[in-house]
């Protein structure tokens, strides 16, 4: 089974550059050793359903330590029997161009 998240997860609070607080954010992802991919816009991980959300729910509350306001988008895609469907889905699309 496969969940796979697109994660955006940013303070409101500490002025124009947050790229400082994404840093700690990816850094806890990259400590996971979930398969991700960084974007420009968010993070895409993926695994099983609860290490993926235990993982959120880390990000998430490693920025609330210290912002008083915390912008979260999160979108899921769970499918039963799909493994390594970051790169698969990436793959199927430009082999159709």
């Amino acid at each position: 089974m496969s969940t796979m998240v697109s994660l955006a997860v940013f303070p409101l609070d500490k002025g124009e550059s947050v790229s400082p607080y994404v840093a700690r954010v990816v850094r806890l992802i990259r400590e996971s050793g979930l398969p991700h991919v960084l974007g420009p816009m968010g993070t895409v991980i993926e695994g099983g359903t609860k290490e993926v959300m235990d993982l959120v729910l880390r990000c998430f509350e490693d920025l609330e330590r210290d912002c008083d306001r915390v912008y979260m988008v999160l979108t899921a895609d769970y499918r039963k029997g799909g493994e390594g469907r970051i790169e698969k889905k990436v793959r199927s699309v430009l082999d159709k161009l």
